[in-house]
């Protein structure tokens, strides 16, 4: 049993850390190269991209038309992002500026002869081989390819998801303690004084 529980204790993390990976925004600096949009094939991977209740359209042929924004990281490694709006579904960014945001990612637009670099803030991962990007949310100039800006959002999430899981645990415990607790020992008593009982039954036949 104690097996089990371990092993269904580090899936639990597992996930948690996987959907925490996916969900919290990071931060990247990068020179933006290229901004267009694409027909798009969705498919299995839909449910990385944005619902339709933010509403985006496809095709008859499960096609949709998203804007895309071609970045170079400070290594020369390209990255690529999605521009999409999330709407009121998960994660809640509430992100209805995607035109807005194409726009000023165009006007950012440099070359390698002479750079411009930028903070994008975006969520989601980039799975080459399943066509999966992460969402751009804001862009931000910056001075130079070695600025990292502190990625606050994330800190100040997982501080109040961990004050949460606090105040969540110290509430268990005292349940446990007023509750839970004298049950046992009160199940404990009687099932002692019923063994008590039984034995000297047994012991007067």
């Amino acid at each position: 049993m104690r097996w089990f529980l371990t092993a269904l204790g580090v899936l639990f993390g597992i996930t948690l850390f996987l959907f925490l990976d996916y969900s919290l925004p990071s931060k990247q600096t990068v020179r933006i190269t290229n901004t267009y949009n694409r027909l798009t094939d969705i498919g299995a991977n839909a449910i990385f991209y944005a619902s339709p209740d933010t509403g985006t359209v496809q095709n008859a042929a499960g096609q949709r038309d998203v804007r895309f924004i071609d970045t170079v990281r400070p290594n020369g490694k390209p990255y690529v992002y999605r521009n999409e709006d999330t709407g009121w579904i998960w994660p809640p960014y509430f992100k209805y500026d995607s035109s807005n945001l194409h726009a000023a990612a165009t006007d950012r637009r440099s070359t390698a002869a002479a750079p411009e670099w930028v903070s994008i803030t975006s969520y989601g991962w980039r799975v080459s081989w399943m066509s999966i990007y992460p969402n751009a949310i804001s862009v931000k100039p910056v001075a130079g390819p070695d600025v990292r800006p502190f990625n606050w959002p994330a800190v100040i999430i997982l501080l109040v998801m961990g004050a949460l899981l606090m105040l969540i645990w110290r509430m268990w415990n005292q349940f446990r303690e007023r509750s839970i607790d004298p049950t046992l020992v009160r199940l404990d008593a009687r099932g002692d004084a019923a063994r008590g009982r039984v034995s000297r039954w047994w012991k007067g036949r």
